[in-house]
């Protein structure tokens, strides 16, 4: 059985669908869009897969989720839906819950945060709400799993029973009248195109063209709609949009009368609007958000994550150096061991090495998220993001593209505006993805590290103001207009959940394993093997020697006024593309030979520091993966995708230049 988890933003979804389905998922995409959705096995009901659809406000077609969400519930007929309601904001929430109703879908309402109800000593008399709605309602407390067994216990008794919601009649007045004049019209193409009657009367009152389209009216009923829309927007003073949503208002409003008991404001609330009063004060939060950043670098680069991974870096070396030994006590074929121990475990080794590090940074920006701060960080940019020409919503895709570039390109479909949704693409690829964490960690333990966590706090920000300055460009050459209006619920601050956090380090590091196991260990046999042969496939003493060596040496004079135009850099950026740890396992292989502990040293013993830091430069600012670029190429087509990966390559070279060729100067 099929049962979706929907939600407004913020609601709790993700924490729920924790709590019911533990580690137990994976990610994927809706088939034919780039709209994220998650599945999992349900704890204890393995006949019971739970899909996480995208947060959202309304059932409108207005943005890539909305729509899914639609058509998943339209198509897919699930057993049953839960509706996370955020129990603190109530009226709000339940605007989503009364257009399911009108869908006619089996729902569920989980009441969640109800602990934070009572601690603010406000009550919500379930009974009465449960009534008034007609539906099942279940108090939870997702973050401390309070209620989720008695919310399984009624979605399981709602699947089995096949019950669906009662499409109650909310409206009246004029909007009455409208709806059920409207209902007779289309009451056969409703039929035919199977949709709920009520839903699909609701919707063409509003105009939504995808229903209208389904329903396929003749022209003489599309005139007959819409004279009776006119008059009712008319006799109303309002258009058609507005009715409908004061109309479920009007109805939730006078039900939360009945149901809900406020003793006064939120305590949360007014916690938050105290901490708001520093962390979005209008000088000092931009300040605020450097520091707080530099401080999760320090901590992350030179206090926590390079501790860990120094201990981490002993332990691959002492598992390659044990299976050394016993290749060699086996005997083992010269060639074949080179390539495990130099090719693979000098590859792999160098990118794992990492990976202690990866973890501390995402389990702090987990909390960040968690707690409700990262949604204050893209309100205070949305001034910032203006003068460049985009609003702060773009600032959403830019912060996933911390992590990975792939899901923030996928996360512009959110974007109102083509103008803003291309120029946030355009932007993306500046912010560092964590792939590139391992490049950073390596050239600032080899040149900087007593500096690691200034230097690398200095990277982040040289993307993003290269960002800036790229997206000034951009603005006054070829994105010339306004961005469009930018409105952001700011959620309440909540002490982030223990175990969102974890999962979401766990699946970090699942991906980081995955991509060490999968791309970087074909990539570092690639290496092995063009590194050892020549071009006549004998085998190499002399890496200088070998295939990747011509390879190198044809690119090396590019990237020459940079300081670093010898053919191992050069290798080492091209594999690169295929994923950016590649940069590190390369070097690793051609370097330091499987030493992954003296790679830093070897390094420095080969570059200077002005070298180094040009080479990190311009790994911050090249061209993307290719799994990125892939993802760039299906949003905007593959002639826009080569223009932009070769623009923002040569604004790589550019910045790799001046930062070697006026430190020279200097120094």
């Amino acid at each position: 059985m099929i049962i979706a988890l929907l939600g407004n933003p913020n609601a709790g979804k993700t924490t729920l669908f924790n709590a019911l389905t533990g580690s137990n998922q994976h990610v994927g995409n809706f088939p034919g869009v780039t709209v994220e959705k998650k599945e999992g096995q349900i704890k204890g009901a393995p006949d019971f897969t739970l899909v996480d659809l995208p947060g959202i406000y309304s059932l409108s077609p207005y943005t890539a989720e909305e729509v899914v969400t639609r058509d998943f519930l339209l198509d897919q007929h699930p057993s049953a839906v839960i509706n996370i309601v955020d129990a603190t904001n109530i009226e709000r929430n339940l605007y989503l819950t009364v257009q399911l109703m009108e869908l006619g879908v089996p729902v569920v309402v989980a009441l969640n945060m109800m602990d934070e109800v009572r601690a603010n000593g406000d009550s919500i008399d379930v009974r009465v709400l449960s009534k008034g709605l007609g539906l099942r309602v279940v108090p939870i407390s997702a973050s401390k799993a309070e209620g989720v067994d008695a919310l399984l216990e009624q979605v399981r008794a709602l699947a089995e029973q096949g019950d669906r919601s009662k499409a109650l009649d909310l409206c009246t007045g004029e909007v009455h009248k409208a709806i059920h004049s409207v209902a007779h019209i289309i009451e056969d193409h409703a039929q035919a195109a199977g949709l709920p009657m009520r839903y699909a009367a609701t919707k063409v009152v509003e105009g939504d063209e995808p229903t209208l389209a389904q329903l396929q009216l003749h022209e003489a009923e599309k005139d007959i709609i819409h004279h009776i829309v006119e008059d009712m927007e008319k006799n109303l003073g309002t258009d058609r949009e507005a009715a409908l949503a004061d109309m479920r208002y009007a109805f939730i409003e006078e039900l939360c009368f009945k149901a809900v008991h406020r003793s006064g404001h939120s305590k949360e609330q007014e916690r938050s609007e105290r901490i708001d009063r520093v962390l979005t004060h209008k000088v000092w939060a931009i300040p605020i958000f450097l520091a707080v950043m530099v401080a999760v670098f320090v901590l992350t680069f030179g206090v926590i994550g390079a501790a860990l991974s120094d201990w981490f870096s002993m332990g691959i070396d002492g598992l390659t150096g044990l299976l050394d030994q016993g290749l060699t006590a086996l005997h083992i074929n010269q060639a074949i061991h080179s390539l495990l121990i130099e090719g693979v475990c000098a590859g792999v080794g160098s990118v794992l090495s990492f990976l202690p590090t990866i973890v501390v940074l995402f389990f702090f920006l987990s909390i960040l998220e968690d707690s409700g701060y990262m949604a204050r960080v893209a309100f205070v940019m949305d001034k910032l993001l203006r003068k460049i020409g985009l609003s702060g919503r773009s600032f959403v895709p830019m912060l996933i593209g911390f992590g990975c570039s792939v899901p923030a390109v996928m996360a512009t479909r959110t974007l109102a505006s083509e103008r803003d949704r291309r120029m946030t693409i355009l932007l993306i690829p500046f912010m560092s993805c964590s792939a590139k964490l391992p490049i950073y960690s390596l050239i600032t333990a080899a040149f900087f590290p007593r500096h690691a966590g200034l230097v690398m706090s200095g990277l982040y920000v040289l993307g993003i103001l290269c960002g800036i300055l790229y997206g000034l460009l951009l603005k006054k050459l070829f994105f010339k207009g306004k961005p469009v209006p930018f409105v952001m619920e700011l959620p309440a601050y909540r002490f982030p959940s223990p175990k969102t956090v974890l999962l979401h380090c766990w699946e970090k590091a699942k991906d980081f394993l995955v991509k060490a196991f999968t791309i970087i260990f074909m990539a570092s046999i690639v290496i092995w093997i063009l590194q050892s042969f020549d071009l006549r496939l004998m085998m190499v003493s002399n890496s200088a020697d070998s295939m990747l060596a011509d390879i190198g040496r044809l690119l090396a004079p590019v990237f020459a006024p940079l300081g670093f135009g010898d053919w191992i850099s050069a290798t080492a950026l091209v594999t690169g593309l295929t994923a950016k740890e590649a940069v590190v396992s390369t070097l690793a292989v051609l370097v330091s030979g499987g030493d992954v502990a003296a790679l830093p040293s070897i390094l420095a013993s080969l570059y200077t520091p002005l070298e180094g830091l040009a080479f990190v430069c311009f790994t911050l600012l090249y061209m993307p993966c290719v799994a990125t670029m892939a993802a760039v190429r299906r949003e905007v087509g593959a002639g826009r995708a080569l223009v932009y990966m070769l623009t923002q390559t040569a604004v790589a070279w550019v910045v790799g230049c001046l930062v070697f060729q006026v430190g020279s100067l200097l120094l």
